[in-house]
């Protein structure tokens, strides 16, 4: 079927005869194409002033294209270098908070309103600052021998989080500073014993109960009301935490390693002191620089071979490993003799170099 509706917007040309009789039919035809000229110059018209701020907003369309996407590249490369000063900036926090001793607001949350004001416990107030050498000596004197069992048995526990919270759980008297130095001080005696295995168990048992000491201190409360939220913590901390936790205990076992150094240094150095001679020489020392041939005269205790070896040297040697021997305590002279006979100067020390 052939569509007709095409022809129904056709305008009727100026000479169809469409008019009344009575009108006159050139002045209607010369109005309607006047009009209809017109209407052709606005729709022209219209259609330049379209096109030409269609154009236009191409134009600007395009330079506000290359002006934004400059722009938007200058910022997104200011964005991406302000994110990574964020990520330097919250590294730097989480060391930070790493190393800031941990507090109320870190640990723990409001549960109860209730306060109980609890009654103080000479043992259990955790600060010995006010007190004397001689009254901080007593203090531990009396803990330890109170509560040694308890020590020894914590010392002996296998070194995880459950049974170090347990066992303070149930002995809150451990939870002092003098527990504390009598573990650290076990723990320099395992280093000097070279029992690594137990040496590892108490100093993970040291390094939790200064943290617990600490955190007490941060929040001026009692070391056993911070147990619960310390485990709490460390056993759900990520990676950072448990890191600085035992960055922490291998730092500890390094200074008890070099505590051991200085007591086996301090205990040679008094037992050097001891053997020094009346001139202020080790013995050993002197005994050890000697010519192998003056050794064997102390160590055989042989006078005569001793006088012979010292005559075979040129006096001047012969006199200063003398002097050294006299100094040092290996020769002992003789009070009412002189010096001019060097083999009956005196005797060799008869004691254990």
């Amino acid at each position: 079927m052939v569509d007709y509706s095409k022809w129904d917007n056709i305008e009727i040309s100026d000479d169809e005869d469409d008019t009344h009789p009575n009108i006159d039919t050139a002045s209607l035809f010369r109005w309607r194409h006047q009009a209809r000229l017109q209407r052709m110059e606005e729709a022209k018209s219209e259609k330049d002033e379209y096109r030409q701020q269609r154009e236009k907003l191409l134009e600007q369309t395009k330079e506000k294209d290359t002006t934004e996407l400059n722009h938007y590249k200058t910022r997104l490369s200011e964005l991406l270098e302000e994110i990574n000063q964020l990520e330097e900036k919250r590294k730097e926090l989480e060391r930070k908070e790493i190393k800031t001793p941990w507090n109320v607001d870190t640990l723990s949350r409001e549960g109860f309103k209730k306060t109980i004001i609890n009654k103080p416990n000479q043992e259990q107030e955790g600060s010995t600052e006010q007190l004397s050498d001689e009254d901080k000596s007593k203090l531990w004197v009396n803990f330890i021998s109170k509560h040694q069992v308890k020590l020894e048995k914590f010392a002996d526990m296998e070194a995880n989080w459950d049974s170090t919270k347990g066992y303070l759980t149930e002995n809150p008297v451990l939870l002092c500073e003098e527990a504390a130095n009598f573990l650290a001080l076990l723990c320099i005696d395992l280093e000097l014993e070279e029992d690594k295995e137990k040496l590892h168990k108490v100093a993970f048992h040291t390094v939790t109960m200064h943290f617990i000491l600490e955190l007490a201190k941060q929040l001026k409360t009692n070391p056993r009301a911070t147990v619960e939220a310390f485990f709490k913590r460390i056993q759900k901390a990520d990676k950072q935490y448990l890191d600085a936790f035992f960055d922490e205990l291998r730092s500890f076992k390094d200074r008890v390693k070099d505590r051991a150094q200085a007591r086996i240094k301090k205990a040679e150095e008094e037992e050097r002191q001891k053997r020094l001679g009346p001139g202020g020489l080790d013995p050993a020392e002197i005994f050890e620089s000697m010519p192998t041939e003056l050794q064997e005269c102390f160590e055989s205790k042989d006078i005569p071979k001793l006088q012979a070896v010292l005559s075979a040297m040129p006096k001047e040697e012969a006199e200063d490993w003398l002097n050294k021997a006299i100094a040092s305590g290996l020769w002992i002279p003789n009070a009412d003799e002189g010096r001019d006979d060097i083999g009956n100067h005196g005797t060799p020390n008869t004691s254990d170099q």
